[in-house]
Formats: structure tokens, sequence, C-alpha cells
């Protein structure tokens, strides 16, 4: 009997298009305004299908007053998207906004393939970027609370165990049950969560019997989180130059100077329009951040939007109860910036008190200066804690 032969299909990348809608509701300003942040949102949605390693062979736009309450995207359009899925063989087609159900469905019966929403292209990236137990809990509850509305109803596609883009990860095997069933697995994943928070909180517990201050680095992603990280405590976190490469939070001591040192910790970053059930999930492993002393916001000092993307930062932030914490802005890729234009050393704020800090984490570059503003931080909270007492 002749061996059956691997089926070649499921190794390659999937080819993936990608569609961007303009809608006048989710941009304000002037014309040009608008579409800037419309084709910078459009860059960043082309990353995260990069980052599921799909193949990315068509992008479409369009421009509409309001979304179309069955399609998204109004009939006609979605008729010329079915047209470009047959000409290039699309198997997936990813939506840049946030589907219902319903829109999904429909979507999915005419363009005669897949249908990703941006909640479910980044929690397919999640799941594949999962490592730890608690990682992976907490991608599989994400994945069953976003899921659950859009089973009951069945999916011809989900029927099928075969791989792709939104399909792998923990919760692969739940996606044919019905609603009772994804309930119980919901309220068990919770319940194996809070294990996780009680084992955490001890952990952190013996950190802190020393007394040392928590600096917890928090960010955009793919701003340079844990190569600041790596470089400064040695550590061998995954740093790579993607979205989402950090799932797990990873916490160090480290010395800034005979009389100081601090425990650091690496955590996972945002993106703009973070699902907030995503945010839900994380909640065990965000809750280091909320707990932290100081926090290092750090942005890509290069970047067009690095100004919105320090909002959609702070809005999570204030979503996890962390938007009070101290802050210190830490603007990374100052390389990439023009030599005429390029800001380094110590922002202080009137009373002296460092408030930010250039640096290029690639090129080695203010990393004193940020041991230095750091040092000077945990002296103030320390200083604090004591009169306090």
């Amino acid at each position: 009997m002749s061996k059956r032969q691997p089926d070649k299909s499921l190794s390659r990348p999937e080819r993936v298009m990608l569609v961007g809608v303009m809608l006048a509701a989710d941009f304000s300003g002037a014309n040009e305004t608008r579409e800037r942040d419309f084709q910078a949102a459009l860059a960043e949605a082309t990353e995260l299908v990069a980052a599921t390693g799909g193949e990315l062979v068509q992008i479409e736009q369009a421009k509409r007053e309001r979304a179309h309450s069955a399609l998204f995207v109004g009939t006609g359009k979605a008729e010329e998207l079915a047209e470009v899925v047959r000409q290039h063989e699309i198997e997936l087609v990813v939506f840049n906004h946030e589907l219902t159900p319903t829109q999904e469905r429909n979507l999915e019966k005419v363009l005669q393939c897949r249908v990703l929403d941006r909640v479910g292209l980044i929690l397919a990236i999640f799941a594949q970027r999962a490592q730890s137990q608690e990682g992976r809990l907490q991608v599989e509850l994400a994945q069953l609370t976003h899921l659950s509305g859009r089973l009951v109803r069945g999916y011809g596609h989900l029927q099928s165990q075969k791989g792709g883009i939104g399909l792998k990860g923990p919760g692969e095997t739940q996606l044919e049950t019905d609603r009772r069933l994804i309930s119980q697995k919901i309220t068990a994943l919770k319940r194996q969560l809070k294990d996780v928070q009680k084992q955490r909180a001890t952990r952190r517990k013996a950190r802190m019997s020393g007394s040392l201050k928590t600096f917890a680095i928090v960010g955009y992603t793919n701003t340079g989180k844990s190569s600041l990280f790596n470089r400064l405590t040695k550590a061998d976190v995954l740093a790579k130059d993607q979205l989402f490469a950090t799932l797990d939070t990873t916490a160090r001591r480290l010395y800034l100077s005979p009389e100081v040192s601090v425990i650091l910790t690496d955590t996972v970053g945002f993106v703009r329009d973070l699902p907030h059930g995503l945010v839900a999930a994380f909640s065990a492993t965000l809750e280091e951040t909320a707990l932290a002393d100081v926090l290092l916001h750090m942005a890509d000092a290069s970047h067009l939007q690095v100004e919105r993307q320090q909002d959609d930062v702070n809005q999570v932030l204030e979503e996890i109860g962390a938007g009070k914490l101290p802050q210190l802005l830490v603007f990374n890729k100052t390389d990439l910036l023009p030599p005429e234009n390029r800001p380094q050393g110590i922002m202080r704020n009137a009373a002296g008190v460092p408030v930010a800090v250039y640096l290029s984490v690639k090129e080695g570059w203010g990393l004193d200066d940020l041991r230095l503003a750091m040092a000077e931080l945990a002296i103030v909270k320390r200083e604090a804690a004591s009169q306090a007492e």
C-alpha cells in the first residue's frame, strides 16, 4: 500500500487580501489628515498580516460614510472583492476593522473564502506566539470569547481541522462546540487563570520583599521594548522586528548604581484599537504593569505617528488601572532621525525630575542616561515611601 503524500498546500503561506475602508465616522479632521491616518492604519494592518506568516498578495481600499449593516463594504464592493478573490486565488480576506458576526458570515458567502476581522487577526498572531502556559491560557480565553458569537450558527470552514491563519492555537479544538460547551470552557479557563494569578502574586511578593522598586517597560508594539530589556539585563528574551514578538512578562533584577537596584519587567506591546476582550483576557499579564512603581513608556522616535501611538498606549493603561502611574518616556530609534534633528540626553521637568530620555538601543546611545534617570526616580520613590511610613 502506498503511503499518503503530505498536502504541500499546508506548508506554504496562505494567500491573503487586505481590505481597508475609510469610514467617515472613524477619521476626523482635514482631508489630508484623514488620509494620512487611514494610510498609517493600513500600513500597520500590513505588518499584522506579515506577522501571521501569510502572503499578502492584494490590498483593496474603499471609502464609505458608514458601514453597510450586512456586508460592511456594500453589495457592489463585495462583488468586486469576490472577483479579485477569484483572479488572485485568495484564501483569506482580512478586514482592518471589527466586523459583526453577521457581516463576517455574509462576506464569506459572497467572497467564497475565509474572512477575518482585525480582532481575529490579532488573536491569530497571539495564538501563534503564546509560549508559556499562562500565555496559552490567556489566548485561548480571548479566542473563545471572541468566537463564541460566531460559532453558534456554524461555519463550514471551521468544520475542517486544516491549518490556517486564525485557525491555529490552543482553542482550535473547541471551535466546533456549541455555546454551552464554550461557556463551560471559558469558565474553566478563568478559574485556571485565577490560579496562575495567585502563583504570580506569590512570586511578586517574594521579589518585593527586598523593597526593590519595579520598573515596567510598556509601549506600542515593535518599539524595541524587548531589545532594551535584553540590553540592560543581559537577558535573552525574544526580540524581533515584528509586531507582538513578546507575549509573556519577564522580570529581572537590574543593578543601576552602588546604591540602587531595581526590578525590570518586559511586557506585551500595545496597538491601536487593541480588542477589549484581549485586554481582559491578558489581565494576569497586564497586572504586572498596573503594580509597577514606574512605567518606562517606550516610543519609536522616528515613527510619523509617535504621538498617536503614545495616546493608544495611555488609553490601554487607563483600562488596566495604570493610567496614573509615574512615567519616564523613553524615545528609542533616534538613530533613524536626521543628525540635525536628533535629540539626546535627559529631559527634566521644572522640579528637575527626569521625564524623558532619548536613546538608540541598536546603537547603544543614551543607555547610560536611561540608567541615571531610572536611578534618580528609584531614589525619589524610595524617599517618598519612607516619608509615607
